[in-house]
C-alpha cells in the first residue's frame, strides 16, 4: 500500500501538477502523519525521503507563488514580481531632492481605499475626493513613527516620471488601484536606486 501511495505522490509531484498551497500541504501532512504513525511499517530513512519530497515541493510553490514590488528610482518604475516573473510594470513620481524616497527592503505595513490626508506642515485634513493628493489608494511600506511613505494615486498624473514628492511613489489612479489587487500587508517592497 505504501509503494502505491508513495509513487502517486512523486509521479504528481514531478509532474509539476499543483492544485494549491493549501492541498500540498494538506497532503503533506497526511504522508507524513501516515509514515511516521507506523501503521504501515515503514522505516525512518523511507519516511524522511517521502518528507524530502514534500517539503521541496512546497518550498518551490512558496517561491512561484511570492509576490514582491521593485521600485528602481532611477527609472521612475515600479515592478511587480510572483516568483522570478515580472507580473506587472507600472512608471512613477519619486522624491525630490532633499526629499528622495528612501531606498532599503520594506514591507507593506498599511493599505487603504480612497484614504484622507492631514498636511503635514499645517494639519489640514483633506477628504477623501478629486482634490485629495493620495488619490484613491494608498500602500504604506516605510515609518519612522511619525511620517509614513507609501504608494498612493495623485490628481496630477501628468507628474509621473519625474522626482517630485516629499518621499512616497506617486502612481496613476488605475495604476495604483490595480497594484492594491495584487498586493496585501506584508509583502516585501525593494527601493534600488
Amino acid at each position: 500500500m505504501y509503494n502505491v501511495l508513495y509513487a502517486f505522490l512523486v509521479r504528481y509531484w514531478r509532474l509539476g501538477v499543483v492544485i494549491d498551497k493549501k492541498f500540498i500541504q494538506t497532503i503533506q501532512c497526511s504522508l507524513l502523519m501516515i509514515l511516521f504513525s507506523g501503521g504501515l511499517g515503514i522505516n525512518h530513512a523511507v519516511a524522511q525521503q517521502a518528507s524530502s519530497v514534500v517539503q521541496a515541493q512546497t518550498a518551490s510553490l512558496n517561491k512561484e507563488n511570492t509576490v514582491y514590488l521593485l521600485l528602481k528610482l532611477h527609472e521612475r518604475k515600479l515592478y511587480v514580481y510572483q516568483g522570478d516573473k515580472v507580473i506587472a510594470s507600472y512608471p512613477v513620481a519619486v522624491g525630490k531632492k532633499g526629499w528622495e524616497t528612501p531606498t532599503g527592503s520594506f514591507q507593506v505595513l498599511q493599505m487603504l481605499r480612497n484614504p484622507s490626508w492631514q498636511n503635514p506642515f499645517n494639519g489640514t485634513v483633506i477628504p477623501a475626493g478629486a482634490e485629495n493628493p493620495l488619490g484613491e489608494r494608498w500602500i504604506g511600506f516605510w515609518s519612522d513613527g511619525k511620517n509614513t511613505i507609501g504608494f498612493h494615486g495623485t490628481p496630477g498624473e501628468n507628474l509621473i516620471g519625474q522626482a517630485v514628492s516629499h518621499g512616497c511613489v506617486r502612481m496613476r489612479n488605475l495604476d495604483v488601484k490595480s497594484l492594491f489587487e495584487k498586493v496585501r500587508v506584508g509583502t516585501t517592497v525593494v527601493v534600488q536606486n
